[in-house]
């Protein structure tokens, strides 16, 4: 599994920014055994766990910082998990990176590139 994110950029508070991750993979159908993360590292931060979506079904979490503002999505033919962040804030600004994890696994062991979101004030 290989990830590609895209998308960051620079925003003002309270605008919006959709975060994009390729998926390559052989088959489609080995992304249903798959778990796919938003994980973002702000500077002097830990990363922190910002949205999954089981690829099979669609279940989606949420980090509680996220809730009602970001939602995250995955199309199935374009082999792509998308994260639309909404009203922005300055504490939003990170590295943003997209992981994949099988069903069951405690660790994400593919990452992607990050993609650096800016909010400004």
């Amino acid at each position: 599994v290989q990830l590609q994110a895209s998308g960051g950029g620079l925003v003002q508070a309270g605008g919006s920014l959709r975060l994009s991750c390729a998926v390559s993979v052989a088959s489609t159908r080995t992304l249903s055994r798959y778990i796919m993360a938003w994980i973002r590292q702000a500077p002097g931060s830990e990363r922190e766990l910002v949205a999954t979506i089981r690829w099979d079904n669609g279940r989606t979490y949420y980090a509680d910082s996220m809730k009602g503002r970001a939602t995250i999505s995955r199309d199935n033919a374009k082999k792509t998990v998308y994260l639309q962040m909404n009203s922005l804030k300055p504490e939003d600004t990170a590295v943003y990176y997209c992981a994949a994890k099988p069903l069951g696994d405690t660790a994400y062991g593919w990452w992607g590139r990050g993609t650096l979101v800016t909010v400004s004030s």
